[in-house]
């Protein structure tokens, strides 16, 4: 493991533009004590200018994994996915993808989108966990998991 990552708090980027939605994704991960730090950006665009560490985004932090929204405004999710997996810089990160109902996930596994998992939300924590520990073989060196 890579030792600039040992015992720091996983950094998670939360790409999600319903506020209430995020506010119940961060109250699973804090109650069930997730060591984490949770980025929010409400667009795609800002999304992708957190990734690039563009402008006002110049000294964030490399998100270990990404929970992402694909009903964005300005550039969908979609958009911001097929970016991450095209940037060698980017296309590492685990994206779970957020959905909102059980059949949209099947319709999204069915499309192939490339990403690590789908969550349902409101996002569930031991389904969060769940889909962490799933991962596992996705997350490398420089990922710290939740405990």
């Amino acid at each position: 493991m890579d030792y600039r990552t040992v015992g720091r708090p996983m950094e998670i980027l939360l790409v999600e533009d319903d506020l209430e939605d995020a506010g119940i994704t961060i109250d699973a991960l804090r109650t069930g004590h997730v060591r984490c730090r949770v980025s929010l950006v409400r667009d795609g665009d800002e999304a992708l200018e957190f990734l690039h560490q563009q402008h006002i985004y110049a000294r964030a932090p490399r998100p270990d994994l990404i929970l992402l929204d694909l009903h964005l405004p300005k550039r969908s999710g979609r958009e911001v996915l097929e970016e991450v997996k095209a940037d060698l810089s980017l296309e590492r990160i685990p994206v779970v993808v957020l959905t909102s109902s059980t059949i949209h996930e099947e319709i999204l596994r069915q499309q192939d989108l490339h990403v690590e998992s789908y969550l349902t939300k409101p996002v569930d924590l031991e389904q969060f966990v769940a889909v962490v520990r799933s991962l596992r073989r996705y997350l490398l060196a420089d990922v710290i998991l939740p405990q």
